[in-house]
């Protein structure tokens, strides 16, 4: 037992520090990039790539010893596919608005390289319960990244915060742009690296 929890916790450290998707591995620039204009969006962005990575890790670790070696990138595919297209079903009935704002970018956590990457990597070696959690932690880690740097998108870039107005006047319209992400993601990256490294 404390063997496993020893485990869990050197995963929770690697999926929310040493190896974090966004400032440290650099993984999943795509989504990072294009819809962190708001902290809402970054959040919404990584809490469904979590769910992606948590339930496709759990069942390819489950089914590895029974994948051919031959077609298992297909087969972890389809698989993160299959909780792609529930995900994109669910937040188009249920959150519309945020469907709506991700667009295009839900359907491209099928060949996001963190899902593939940890399903590769971690999930295809791992027993189901080490799997999930390494999801789970993975997930937190990109969600926690990508709602940090909407946050500092959205406040320099239009002085507000989860739809509430905090600066008066105007604010650095950069930061709102395709500029501004890579900008905002330099300067936390640096940030994050100099107390890891600390």
């Amino acid at each position: 037992m404390s063997n496993m929890l020893s485990k869990i916790g050197t995963i929770a450290k690697n999926g929310l520090i040493k190896e974090n998707p966004t400032f440290v591995l650099v993984l999943g620039m795509c989504p990072t990039l294009g819809v962190t204009t708001s902290a809402i969006n970054g959040m919404g962005m990584g809490l469904a790539t979590t769910f992606v990575l948590m339930m496709s890790n759990l069942v390819i670790s489950c089914l590895k010893s029974v994948i051919p070696d031959k077609v298992r990138i297909p087969a972890f595919i389809v698989i993160i596919a299959t909780f792609v297209t529930m995900l994109a079903m669910v937040m188009e009935a249920y959150v519309p608005s945020l469907f709506e704002a991700l667009g295009l970018f839900i359907p491209l956590i099928v060949v996001n390289c963190i899902v593939l990457a940890r399903a590769e990597s971690f999930a295809s070696k791992n027993n189901p319960l080490l799997s999930l959690f390494d999801g789970l932690f993975m997930g937190l880690g990109f969600t926690i990244a990508l709602t940090l740097l909407g946050l500092v998108r959205e406040l320099l870039g239009s002085g507000a915060a989860f739809g509430h107005k905090f600066i008066e006047g105007d604010a650095m319209l950069l930061f709102v742009l395709a500029p501004g992400g890579f900008i905002g993601l330099g300067l936390l990256s640096a940030i994050v690296n100099y107390f890891r490294n600390k």
